[in-house]
């Protein structure tokens, strides 16, 4: 069986509710600007308590994990959600003739 067929497949035997849990650009930057903003005061569960508008507990999963994998956020030795994601940084960077984005 190819490749194709396997995805296809994948995407035909998915529960509803995987779909559901797919989060709108809105409630992403929702959740990273919170982050910023408590940068090391909140665990993940305490996190999503303290969120201003009400995220479903898989929806906030899926925004954690993709802001991590994105490097925009990290846990400390304790747990505690750290926002690395540095702005300026990038900017001073992304101007530099060596690097290319």
């Amino acid at each position: 069986m190819g490749d194709e067929t396997k995805n296809v497949e994948r995407v035909i035997n998915r529960r509803p509710s995987e779909f559901a849990r797919s989060p709108t650009l809105q409630t992403v930057l929702m959740v990273e600007r919170f982050i910023d903003e408590n940068s090391g005061e909140y665990k993940k569960t305490e996190l999503f308590r303290k969120l201003p508008h009400k995220v479903m507990w898989q929806t906030f999963q899926v925004i954690m994990d993709y802001l991590e994998s994105i490097n925009k956020i990290a846990y400390d030795k304790n747990g505690y959600v750290i926002y690395i994601w540095n702005p300026a940084f990038f900017d001073k960077m992304k101007n530099r003739p060596d690097i290319k984005l």
